[in-house]
C-alpha cells in the first residue's frame, strides 16, 4: 500500500506521532512544507496531522490542503489526526465550552481532505499532550499505531 503521512509540528509532538505512524505503516513521512504535488499521485492513502492551536489546525496544514487541485485525492483513502491537551484534565470551564463549540484540528482537516476528493477511511483521532508543549501522554504513541493500522481495512 502506498501511504504518505503529512504533518506540521510546533513542539515536536505531532512530528513524533507522524513518524510513529509512518514507521508502523512503512509509509513516507513529510513535513507539510516539503510535500510536492507529484508525491500525492498514485497514493492509496494520505494521513494528515497537525497540532490543535486555537481549536484549529495550523495555517500551514490548512493552506496545504486548500491549495491541492480539485479532485486531487479522488480514490485516496484519507485520515486525519491532531495533538491536543486534555481539556478535562485542564479543568477550565471556558476551555471546556470552547472545545464543545469549536472542537479540535483533526475534524476540519478531514472535512478539507474530503472536499478534495478523499474517501474517509478512519475517524479523526486526537492524541493527548501533557501541558501545552508536551511530552506526549504515556501510551499515546502506541494508540497512534493501533489507530493507523486500520487505514487499509
Amino acid at each position: 500500500m502506498n501511504i504518505l503521512v503529512v504533518y506540521d509540528s510546533v513542539f515536536g509532538n505531532t512530528e513524533k506521532i507522524a513518524e510513529t505512524i509512518g514507521t508502523a505503516l512503512h509509509a513516507k513521512v513529510l513535513r507539510v512544507g516539503d510535500v510536492k504535488l507529484e508525491q500525492l499521485r498514485n497514493l492509496d492513502a494520505l494521513i494528515v496531522g497537525s497540532p490543535t492551536q486555537a481549536f484549529q489546525p495550523l495555517k500551514s496544514v490548512k493552506a496545504f490542503i486548500k491549495n491541492l487541485p480539485a479532485g486531487e485525492l479522488k480514490g485516496v483513502r484519507i485520515a486525519a489526526f491532531d495533538t491536543r491537551v486534555d481539556v478535562k484534565e485542564v479543568n477550565n470551564r471556558l476551555l471546556t465550552i470552547l472545545e464543545k463549540l469549536f472542537g479540535y484540528a483533526a475534524e476540519p482537516i478531514t472535512t478539507l481532505l474530503i472536499k478534495k476528493g478523499g474517501t474517509q477511511a478512519l475517524a479523526p483521532a486526537g492524541f493527548i499532550v501533557s501541558g501545552n508543549e508536551g511530552p506526549m501522554k504515556a501510551g499515546e504513541l502506541e494508540r497512534a499505531v493501533e489507530w493507523a493500522k486500520h487505514i487499509g481495512s
